[in-house]
């Protein structure tokens, strides 16, 4: 905003109205811009003849004080307005302010809200924090940086000054504002802030799938294809403060690996009822029928009826081998044979042969 129409308007009235009039119009004002204040003489009739006289342009956000007609020995306030980044209670956003430091401002923002930060921003060129504002007009200032508090003696400085003058170094993505203490000193803290990618890998659990088979006898079970576990693979882009995590993204969420089922083939086949040649029911009598025989199964094969060795060669509840199977009477593969059969012959066999047929789990049947 320029003030030439006053400036010439008072012109026009000093040369109508003689060297008298002119002679007691001439001033000598002080004149305080942004904190500059000098002593300047001027013939002008109002406040805003003086300064577009002095080329101060002024626009509706700027203050001056006093404004209207302009006296001798007056002392004239001019604070251009700057526009600043504030964080009040975790929001951010962009004020004007004629403050001409930061403690200044932090005052006149107080009443915004609990917490009012002065954001600095960080230039493109260097990484070099900027604020508009020195922090202080006179006296000490803090910076709160990795876990300490260090003094900065004199305050009328800039940001980036007191950072640069204790040695701190800023990493890419580390923030810098400006608060105050409790106390009322201005503190300048610089928050510690890392960008990553993580990467994180789980398992992906296979799945069970049967499928009947009319070859192996009801209750038998095989695994024909082993289940593999998949691995899934995130990708997050992490951030921290100060070692606290404070917001993760997913980049990418993929499945590295696909699981692979488990194939399980379960017995159809119906078991004829044990019997003996004429038909009957096999039986083994003889002491054999009061031993543990539940014991000997479990020592041999794991109670489990179906079991076949990794060398083939024994079978079912107590790994019976082809041959020993035969002599007893029995038909077939014994693992095929059903639970009750199998203790029928092993019991023929012990009452043929003793325990000693069971060298390792034989005395299992006395316990």
């Amino acid at each position: 905003m320029r003030f030439r129409a006053v400036v010439a308007a008072t012109a026009v009235l000093l040369v109508g109205s003689g060297t008298a009039v002119a002679a007691a119009a001439h001033k000598t004002v002080s004149l305080d811009v942004n904190g500059e204040t000098t002593t300047v003489t001027t013939w002008s009739g109002s406040v805003e003849g003086l300064l577009d006289e002095k080329d101060i342009e002024i626009s509706e956000r700027d203050l001056v004080a006093p404004l209207g007609a302009l006296q001798d020995g007056a002392e004239i306030v001019v604070r251009h307005a700057r526009q600043i980044d504030v964080q009040t209670d975790g929001t951010a956003e962009s004020v004007w302010t004629t403050a001409l430091t930061a403690d200044e401002a932090l005052e006149t923002l107080a009443s915004r809200g609990a917490d009012v930060r002065l954001l600095a921003t960080r230039s493109t060129a260097d990484g070099r924090p900027e604020l508009s504002l020195e922090l202080t007009l006179d006296g000490p200032a803090d910076v709160v940086v990795d876990g300490q508090t260090l003094t900065v003696d004199d305050g009328s400085t800039t940001v980036g000054d007191a950072l640069d003058g204790l040695g701190i170094t800023l990493g890419e993505h580390d923030t810098v504002t400006v608060t105050r203490t409790d106390a009322g000193r201005v503190s300048v803290v610089v928050s510690r802030v890392t960008v990553e990618e993580v990467t994180t890998t789980s398992e992906i659990a296979f799945g069970t799938v049967t499928q009947d088979d009319a070859s192996r006898y009801v209750g038998q079970k095989a695994v024909v294809t082993q289940g593999v576990a998949g691995v899934r693979t995130v990708v997050d882009r992490v951030t921290t403060v100060d070692g606290v995590e404070t917001a993760r993204e997913t980049l990418s969420d993929t499945v590295a690996q696909a699981p692979v089922d488990e194939v399980v083939k379960v017995g159809t086949k119906k078991r004829a009822a044990a019997s003996s040649s004429s038909g009957s029911a096999i039986t083994a009598g003889g002491a054999a029928d009061s031993l543990n025989w539940a014991a000997l199964a479990k020592c041999e094969s794991g109670g489990n009826a179906s079991i076949v060795s990794a060398t083939g060669k024994y079978h079912g509840l107590y790994q019976f081998s082809v041959a020993t199977w035969q002599a007893v009477g029995g038909t077939g593969l014994p693992s095929q044979a059903s639970a009750d059969e199998q203790t029928a012959r092993a019991k023929m066999l012990y009452n043929r042969s003793g325990a000693g047929q069971w060298p390792h789990c034989g005395s299992r049947l006395f316990s």
